[in-house]
């Protein structure tokens, strides 16, 4: 397994396999790697020759008071994970080889960025934009694997890819959730035991209210008692808990609809989403 830390090193032995006729698949992350991160690998690996995780913590996606210099980081640890799973090329950048000092940034085609998590985050998918651009161009994939635990942003980086013209397939891959339901995310190390133990509860809410959805009662009055059984179960605040069309993210339902939900429980915001 190679080890990049630039992306002159990153591209070099992309183009020595796409020499050989390889197929390149690119997985990126921001570290603190557990078992969803390692279905994106499987998943990729079963369709590409040659498999190059990232590791990247980006700051332009987070914004003042937010978690950047506490989110966990161990590269060490990571490293050894990758290698164990059969990842290829592991590229491990650095905010400076990412954003050169005094850099132009172009603005990317972000469409409907600014509702669910934009309305809370609206510096969000701006950098999410930035940095999956980056990397695609670095690492110049065949295909992009991203979870749909973050269902909005796999739905804006299609979006932006194909406004780019981008020759890339982006492909989502499922949720992984632990035996108790609770989606996988480097972010719930931070929950503590007592915290640990009520998470689960949003999955647990969000499909009774697929089932309420589905056998026909009315979407606000489903929404507002999923949010007062979020808080009455121990969360302190719910930012957004929608049904959407699953194709547009917009609230008018013409497709499938898809529910999304983001709630904190202490100081860790939770976001989940399932397919009704």
């Amino acid at each position: 397994m190679n080890v990049h830390k630039t992306h002159q090193e990153l591209r070099a032995s992309i183009e020595e396999f796409k020499a050989q006729g390889k197929v390149i698949a690119l997985v990126p992350t921001m570290g603190a790697l557990h078992e969803g991160h390692m279905s994106l690998i499987k998943a990729a690996k079963g369709q590409a020759d040659i498999v190059v995780c990232s590791i990247f913590v980006n700051p332009t996606q987070f914004a003042e008071g937010e978690d950047f210099t506490t989110y966990p980081r161990d590269e060490a640890k990571d490293i050894a994970i990758l290698l164990d799973n059969g990842a290829d090329i592991v590229y491990i950048p650095s905010v400076e080889e990412m954003y050169p000092e005094r850099e132009e940034i172009t603005e990317p085609p972000i469409k409907n960025g600014d509702i669910l998590e934009g309305e809370f985050r609206p510096h969000f998918f701006r950098g999410v934009g930035i940095v999956v651009t980056k990397l695609l161009h670095q690492c110049a994939p065949d295909k992009a694997f991203f979870g749909q635990k973050d269902y909005q942003q796999l739905s804006v980086i299609k979006q932006m890819v194909k406004s780019l013209g981008v020759p890339v397939e982006i492909i989502g891959c499922p949720t992984q959730r632990e035996e108790d339901g609770l989606a996988l995310s480097s972010r719930n190390n931070y929950l503590s035991v007592w915290e640990r133990k009520i998470a689960p509860e949003l999955h647990k809410i969000m499909q009774e209210m697929a089932e309420e959805y589905r056998q026909g009662t009315p979407v606000e009055i489903v929404c507002e008692k999923g949010k007062r059984k979020l808080l009455a179960a121990g969360f302190a605040k719910v930012d957004y808990l929608r049904f959407c069309d699953s194709q547009t993210l917009l609230p008018e339902i013409k497709s499938s609809a898809r529910l999304l939900a983001a709630a904190w429980l202490g100081t860790t915001r939770l976001i989940d989403n399932i397919e009704v």
